[in-house]
Parts: C-alpha cells; structure tokens; sequence
C-alpha cells in the first residue's frame, strides 16, 4: 500500500479547486485539433485508414479526450481512464488523427506523478487492459504488429515513469529542505541555550551565594537570615527549572520535568515566602505521563506565583482532583480586603507577560483546557483539565 507522511502530502496534495492553467491546458488542445497544419500531429496507434469525417460523435469524442484534464490534479485515474477510452473508441471509429489525442500523454504523465494506492494492481489491470484493446484494434484491421503494440506501450509506460521520476526528485528536494529547516532549528535552540546558560545562570548562581552568606552571617534565628534562606531555596530552584530548559533547547538531552509529587514542596516554599496556600487532593494519584505532569505543575506555580506578587494577603486553595478520565487543578485566590484603589481584582500575569495565552498553549498541547476569570468575592479562580495519560 502506497504510504506518505504529512509533509509529502504538502508537497503532492491535488488541488482543491481548478484553476485558470487546469482549464486553460485542455481548451488549448481542443483548439490545436483544428489549426491547419498541426491539427492532424498527434497520438496514433491503429494505424487504420481514416475513411470518416469528423461527425458529431467525432467532435464529442475529440473533446472527451482533452476534457477530463481539467482534473487531473484532483482526480489522475479517473482522468486517465476517460482519456484512454476516449482515445481508443476515437481511432476505432477510424476518425482522422487530432492533435487533443496528446491528452493521453498528460495523463500519462499526472498519473505517474501521483500514484495510487495500490500501484501494483493498477499497474497490472492496465497492463490487461492494454492488451485487450490491442486485441480489438487488430480485429478491426489494423496494420500495427506486435512489435509495434510494445513499441507504443513502452512509450506509454516510460510518459508514466517519466511523472514517476518527477515525484520522487519533487520528494527528495523537499526532505532536503526540511533536513536543512530541522537542522537550522536544532543549532538555534543550541545557541539560545548557550545564551541562556551565560547571561542567566551566572546572576542567579551569584544571587543563591550572596544570599546563602547573609543568611549566614544574620543567624539563622533572625528573621531576616529565615527570608534570606527562602531567597536562597528559591535561587536554587530556579537554577533547576533553568538547567531544564536548557536541556529542552539543547534537543539532545531528555530532561526531566517537574511532577505533580512535588507540589507540596512548591506549596511549603510559597509559605516560606509569606503566601497563606493550602494544597488538597482529591482521589488517588496514579502515574501520568511527563508532560502532563509538568503542564498541570506548572499552572499551580505560576498561579500561586501571581498570587503572591498581586495578592500577597488573600488566601490561595489549591485542589488537585486525580479523575479516572482526567486530573483537573483548581486554584482559587480568595477576595478578601478590597484592593488598594486602582490595584484591580487580582490577576494573573504568567510567562514574562504572555499571560493566560501562555497557561493556555501549555495546557492545550497536551489536549487539556483552561478557564480563569475574577470569582465572585473578589478574587480569581485559574482552572486546568487535562486528560489522563497512563505511562
């Protein structure tokens, strides 16, 4: 069975509607069929005498053979088949030569650019039929030989092979392409990598130490050293999240991402920073693949996130419901005091300004869907559904 990927289905696909050029090609030989001088120069195979003149059977035959190239694109067989018929009751009826009978090398040649499923059969059954319809000319009085029916059908063969071989360098250029785009993204993501590891990691490593040692040197009862080590713990944890992004853009590593087991610690850590959060769980947890896990974690982070950075004082509940079907997270920041005049509800402001849109597309590429909006009482409600995927 004839197979192909997506993207030599771009490359191939037939056209959806004809076009000016699909319309133009057959009007064209139609046309040439009655221009003095080329309009006997054509396709001939029976060699009878053409003792008939053009009739009305005639004329619709003529136009049956260039005709059906109109859709050839969208319909190659089909077209080939009509064409073909067309041409062979033509020369039965002993109609002069015409130039449109050059339609069956068209159609020849569109049908070896886009191949049926089943090549080998459809090979096969024109092969038969070929043989059928020569059996008929040389019934009819045909002065062609056998070596001239397999003269005529290598000819036949080689317009079919000839689209054939226009395929393959049409498919081979565009795997090229697509090397050369796959590679070119691939070195890309490196150098990003490479930008990230040097601009970022160097400041947050220099943030972690400088941090660690204030701690140090305040005590670790003081308040201000317990902030401090937050800081640090913080520092740390970002260093984590950026080495594994890192390791997605590099494309050669496999990094593991951050799972639903580890909530609790991104719970106790807002805690640490001043965040009143809650973390419940409904149901029994079971394995899920990586990247539903981190889709689903890294809603909760940065919805607590936001939260502590636009409503430090609310109240933030965090529900994870382990479904059979699905495992959905909840989190909802409470109203509490109004807002400082001007401040607004809180909101959620993910990603570095990408916002909801962010959540969304991480959420979506997993076949999951997100909804979040103001809640009643003041404050904001950010929730994920995302389909379980069993490892």
């Amino acid at each position: 069975m004839f197979e192909t990927t997506a993207w030599k289905e771009r490359v191939l696909r037939p056209a959806r509607r004809v076009g000016a050029a699909d319309a133009l090609l057959p009007a064209a030989l139609v046309a040439l069929s009655f221009v003095p001088g080329v309009a006997h120069q054509g396709v001939d195979l029976v060699e009878l005498p053409d003792d008939r003149s053009l009739d009305t059977l005639g004329l619709a035959l003529l136009a049956a053979q260039a005709a059906p190239l109109a859709l050839r694109r969208r319909f190659p067989l089909t077209c080939l088949v009509v064409v073909a018929a067309a041409f062979t009751a033509f020369q039965l009826l002993r109609y002069p030569n015409a130039f449109a009978s050059l339609a069956l090398i068209v159609a020849l040649y569109t049908a070896g650019t886009r191949p049926p499923r089943r090549p080998a059969a459809v090979a096969a059954g024109a092969v038969a039929v070929y043989a059928l319809v020569c059996s008929f000319l040389h019934l009819a009085g045909s002065r062609a030989t056998v070596a001239d029916y397999f003269a005529f059908g290598l000819v036949l063969a080689a317009c079919c092979a000839l689209g054939g071989w226009v395929r393959a360098r049409a498919l081979d250029a565009e795997e090229r392409r697509r090397r050369a785009e796959a590679d070119a993204a691939a070195a890309e993501r490196a150098r990003i990598a490479r930008d990230l590891h040097d601009v970022v990691t160097h400041h947050v490593t220099s943030m972690v130490v400088q941090a660690d040692t204030a701690g140090y040197l305040l005590g670790q009862s003081d308040r201000v050293g317990t902030t401090l080590t937050s800081i640090g713990e913080t520092g740390r944890r970002a260093l984590d999240d950026l080495r594994h992004l890192l390791g997605v853009l590099d494309a050669r590593e496999e990094p593991a991402g951050p799972s639903l087991g580890e909530l609790a610690g991104l719970v106790e850590r807002s805690r640490r920073a001043g965040q009143n959060v809650d973390l419940v769980e409904d149901g029994e947890p079971r394995p899920m693949r990586p990247q539903e896990e981190e889709a689903l974690y890294r809603v909760v982070q940065e919805s607590v996130t936001n939260a502590l950075k636009h409503a430090p004082d609310r109240h933030v509940v965090v529900r994870i419901d382990h479904g059979d079907e699905a495992v959905g997270a909840r989190i909802t920041t409470g109203g509490g005091a109004p807002p400082a005049e001007g401040s607004g509800p809180p909101r959620l402001n993910p990603g570095g300004g990408r916002g909801l849109t962010g959540l969304r597309e991480r959420v979506g590429a997993v076949g999951g869907e997100l909804r979040a909006g103001p809640s009643d009482d003041g404050g904001f409600t950010v929730h994920a559904n995302i389909p379980r995927g069993e490892k």
